[in-house]
């Protein structure tokens, strides 16, 4: 019997329950700023200062201590010391992040620019080991039954944090011409965003009880230690000569990439290509995360029960890339081909995400686990951060020359993204084929009372 099934089912989804929160929190303010983009094309529209260039360089900010040795290091603490102390400690430098993001915004400094962007920094690091500590947590409590469903109602409730933001942003900040707004105005859903910070801080001391329990019941009737179990320091270059974790690494970074930095400046591209207002724009792109609710743990739960896991990833990539071509190439001014093109990103981004993190724990031990998804998120961090700053820097070159054209030449770094992504999901399904003792495409044997 696995460990998960030595406990109720309740508490289980009572944990996944207190591990989504602080990652809706983290979603939400990330994605704050993406559908009213627009405030940042022009320097004279706030009081705060920044332009598109600036507000590009700020949320690179969110990958810098990650590709720079952050993630990989604390992945390492993280099967080292254990997700409750590590993650605490992640969590905390979250909300310190988003506190001195907020306190920039608010003080309208001559440098608030560069305090958001070290804020930006800290925030980024403390979310992806956070969220490293919930995937890894998961895997933990769910091992050996609906690993997937429990991680792709994860990523849906999270990313409900995105949506809450595309949606509420606009209505904070409402749209006006010609107004210049206050620094109290652009500062509005960082304010909310703390308080789901607070709400989240709470909810993970929670799941840290609960997780400490776990341990009080689970391991006194498990065999004796075996210390080839432990983690070592050296473990990590048996991860790095693993051919199929630089495959799914890969796979992340294009994929994530096409999607991620698209929504970061998604005002500034749907607005002029479809001709339609911010408030228009924010409902448009909240298409992905909601779709992500529902389908989500939809398709987890499909992976759990049919498998063919990589075949998903092969679906979900090509998906990708026909919204993107939409988005470069279909008519102007026409918004149902907006539309269109989030209802294939939407399914996309559910389908890719749900046969992809599963994955991992199978090509693995479990004493490299959060190593390896600290190793991962590196890469993706490494691209978001490139892809970021190369949008905001594409756009800013073409602010003023009235047309659609900065929208277009994003919009075709993103086709080549997702061409890439394609690419890669075919290489590790032909791998799936040729080592299928792996399981990466089998289902897990799970009743409907696990």
């Amino acid at each position: 019997m696995t460990a998960a099934k030595k406990l109720s089912r309740s508490a289980c989804w009572l944990a996944l329950a207190c591990l989504v929160v602080p990652m809706f929190a983290s979603y939400y303010f990330d994605d704050m700023f993406s559908s009213i983009s627009y405030l940042f094309e022009d320097a004279s529209r706030t009081v705060l200062g920044w332009d598109a260039a600036g507000y590009g360089l700020y949320a690179s900010g969110y990958s810098v201590l990650c590709v720079f040795g952050g993630l990989v290091v604390c992945g390492m603490l993280l099967d080292k010391w254990g997700v409750r102390v590590t993650g605490s400690l992640f969590v905390g430098m979250m909300v310190l992040g988003a506190g001195t993001v907020l306190y920039a915004l608010l003080s309208g400094s001559s440098h608030s620019l560069q305090v958001a962007y070290a804020g930006c920094m800290f925030f980024g690091l403390g979310s992806e080991i956070a969220g490293t500590a919930v995937t890894r947590s998961i895997a933990k409590w769910f091992r050996g039954g609906p690993m997937a469903l429990a991680m792709g109602l994860q990523l849906a409730i999270a990313r409900l944090g995105t949506a809450f933001a595309l949606v509420l942003s606009p209505r904070l900040v409402s749209e006006q011409a010609g107004h210049v707004y206050t620094l109290a105005e652009t500062a509005r859903p960082a304010v909310v965003g703390m308080g789901l910070m607070a709400l989240g801080l709470i909810l993970w001391a929670v799941f840290v009880a609960l997780d400490a329990h776990y341990d009080r019941q689970v391991l006194p009737g498990t065999a004796g230690h075996d210390p080839s179990d432990d983690f070592r320091f050296r473990d990590v270059l048996h991860v790095l000569g693993n051919k199929n974790f630089w495959l799914l690494g890969l796979l992340c970074v294009l994929f994530y990439s096409s999607i991620i930095a698209f929504k970061k400046f998604a005002g500034a591209i749907l607005i002029p290509r479809f001709s339609i207002p911010a408030e228009t724009a924010g409902w448009m792109v909240s298409m992905l995360p909601f779709s992500t609710v529902i389908f989500a743990p939809l398709f987890g739960m499909l992976v759990d029960r049919r498998g063919k896991g990589t075949r998903w990833m092969i679906l979900g990539s090509v998906l990708a890339l026909l919204a993107h071509l939409l988005l470069a190439f279909a008519p102007a001014g026409v918004p149902f081909y907006g539309y269109l093109s989030m209802v294939f990103l939407g399914f996309g981004y559910s389908l890719v995400p749900a046969a992809l993190w599963p994955s991992v724990p199978k090509i693995v031990p479990d004493k490299v686990l959060g190593t390896t998804f600290a190793l991962i998120y590196w890469v993706q961090n490494l691209g978001l951060m490139t892809f970021k700053m190369l949008a905001g820097n594409i756009l800013g070159q073409h602010t003023g020359t009235g047309d659609a054209s900065g929208p277009v030449a994003v919009e075709l770094m993103f086709v080549g993204l997702c061409v890439a992504a394609l690419v890669v999901a075919l290489l590790f399904a032909r791998t799936s084929d040729k080592y299928p003792e792996l399981g990466l495409d089998s289902f897990a044997k799970v009743s409907d009372n696990s």
